[in-house]
């Protein structure tokens, strides 16, 4: 009996049946859609068996798995290395096309190029598309065609190719739903992928937060972000939708959006920036490394209360508020001389909505090694940081419950430290 033709939707990083460009276009095939989810042990096998990032790519895909269910169908989850996942595709499926949307990154890049010379060896179709980004790796450029390197005038240009194309278009893919394969794939258990709960969840996004995003942005007692980070960095919101939403509501949030695009556009551009300087002339800084200021900086005991209150919020939710990222991450570079791959690295084991390009951009600038970077000398003074955004106290003894108690001395003196960062990095810069 022969097998019935089909067409694959390759979910990644874009865990949504709304608006999501590839699988519009996938449903518009002739052929019946399955859609697919691959756990890459590549990626798995270096987290932690209760990563709360695969529980709630898990809890979406399930929402997906329920929605598809509702008309008959269903999501195939795989598990295993991405390249052998495909090879058992091809042989168990009569498989003519494959829809995917692009991913960015530098090892995103080189797996789809590899799972596409595949499919084309075996006389399949691959097509892939913008989903993730308003605008992507070279739509915004300068007039000689070279990427932009500093922010106002990536974001002016990008301003002025939105307005001449808003709103941007949205998919509506619901109207084709009658074309995915009817199917019930077993639905696999977090358990059976080799994982288990995490006591830390991703919470909802709220955008009723963000019509005064610009007023409450830079306290972090208020709580009053939106929590769309870890919903944008895996897709289960549209950035389509949401920057259409943004333009209406606040311009200050548009900016945040726009400056996701910028440091995408220079990981793409600039490959090297995950894990060296974008300015090579800092190359040559004598960094002090201390392992032990380093644990200290992790578990939030520095005995400065925001950067610790920081940590310890990261370590205990998964989060952190912009304003102390800022502040964490300008202490552990210029306070303590620890090169910021350190502090990059540790992000990236716990922040739920990292990103390798926004949190290499981020650590650079802070560090003030990347494109557009805070100069050098800028030096956070953590105590004036308090002062000014939060001045009571409450965000801090929300993670420090025993500051009131005689709260441990700094482990470092601020002016001491201030001199000696701006005059290492002045040694250090390469001429």
């Amino acid at each position: 009996m022969s097998k019935q033709e089909v067409s694959f939707f390759w979910f990644r990083r874009d865990l949504r049946l709304e608006d999501n460009v590839g699988l519009f276009h996938a449903l518009q095939s002739k052929y019946r859609v399955i859609p697919l989810f691959i756990f890459d042990d590549s990626i798995l096998d270096s987290l932690p068996k209760n990563d709360a990032r695969v529980g709630f790519i898990h809890e979406s895909l399930s929402k997906i798995n329920t929605q598809l269910n509702e008309i008959g169908s269903s999501i195939l989850i795989k598990k295993g290395k991405t390249q052998t996942v495909w090879q058992e595709l091809i042989a168990e499926f009569d498989l003519k096309e494959v829809f995917f949307n692009k991913d960015y990154e530098p090892f995103a890049i080189q797996r789809d190029l590899a799972v596409c010379e595949l499919l084309e060896s075996n006389k399949i179709i691959s097509y892939s598309f913008k989903d993730q980004v308003i605008f992507e790796e070279k739509e915004i450029a300068k007039a000689d065609g070279l990427p932009y390197t500093v922010y106002t005038p990536y974001k002016n240009k990008w301003l002025e190719k939105y307005k001449s194309m808003a709103p941007v278009q949205e998919y509506d893919t619901g109207t084709s739903f009658s074309n995915f394969f009817k199917s019930n794939f077993l639905f696999p258990t977090l358990e059976q992928i080799g994982f288990e709960e995490s006591p830390i969840k991703v919470k909802p996004h709220n955008l009723t937060q963000i019509a005064n995003y610009h007023e409450t942005r830079d306290f972090p007692a208020a709580d009053s972000t939106s929590y769309l980070s870890p919903h944008l960095r895996f897709g289960t919101v549209s950035i389509r939708k949401l920057v259409n939403w943004a333009v209406r509501k606040n311009d200050v949030f548009l900016s945040e959006l726009i400056w996701r695009e910028f440091f995408m556009q220079i990981l793409f551009s600039f490959p090297k920036v995950v894990d060296r300087n974008f300015k090579s002339a800092y190359d040559g800084i004598q960094w002090r490394n201390n392992e032990e200021d380093f644990k200290r900086w992790c578990t939030g005991t520095t005995g400065y209360p925001m950067v610790d209150a920081g940590m310890r919020q990261l370590n205990e939710t998964g989060y952190m508020h912009n304003r102390v990222r800022m502040v964490v991450a300008s202490f552990l570079c210029k306070h303590l001389l620890i090169q910021w791959q350190w502090g990059e690295a540790y992000f990236a084991e716990k922040l739920l909505d990292y990103e390798l390009s926004a949190n290499v951009g981020n650590w650079q600038w802070a560090a003030g090694t990347g494109c557009d970077a805070a100069p050098y000398f800028r030096v956070f003074n953590p105590d004036i940081q308090l002062k000014k955004f939060d001045e009571k106290g409450i965000y801090i003894r929300k993670w420090i419950p025993e500051f009131d108690l005689g709260y441990g001395e700094p482990m470092v003196d601020h002016a001491m430290a201030r001199d000696r960062a701006i005059a290492t990095y002045k040694a250090g810069i390469l001429k």
